[in-house]
């Protein structure tokens, strides 16, 4: 079982930057790939980028390659998303994911564990 807290969220200008954290717990937190998914009003909810259990790996949806960059600390069980050049388009509730196949954060976005979500707002 693993428990997600996601913080970091709120309101930038466009251009802007934030980073996203999410805390882990659970022994099995390092044999975990992670993500995170993002969900704009009236839209679907989307994988923005994901790393393997091993940090081998990273992917990332096209509309945020080069400005996004996804990452884990081991020591304290916490994924980051470094968000850079934020634009409107980028306002969405971002959730942060878990699981132990990677394949089920991408492509499939259907994984087992998800963070509460927080509020990202991008100004023009």
């Amino acid at each position: 079982q693993v428990q997600l807290v996601e913080s970091g969220g709120g309101l930038v200008q466009a251009g802007g930057s934030l980073r996203l954290s999410c805390a882990a717990s659970g022994r099995t937190f390092s044999v975990y790939a992670m993500g995170w998914f993002r969900q704009a009003p009236g839209k679907g909810r989307e994988v923005v980028a994901a790393i393997s259990w091993s940090d081998i790996r990273t992917v990332y949806a096209d509309s945020v390659k080069g400005r996004f960059t996804i990452s884990r600390d081991r020591a304290t069980n916490t994924v980051y998303l470094q968000m850079n050049s934020l634009q409107p388009e980028d306002t969405a509730v971002y959730y942060c994911a878990a699981d132990s196949r990677m394949e089920r954060l991408w492509p499939n976005r259907n994984p087992n564990y998800w963070g509460q979500g927080t509020q990202v707002t991008v100004s023009s």
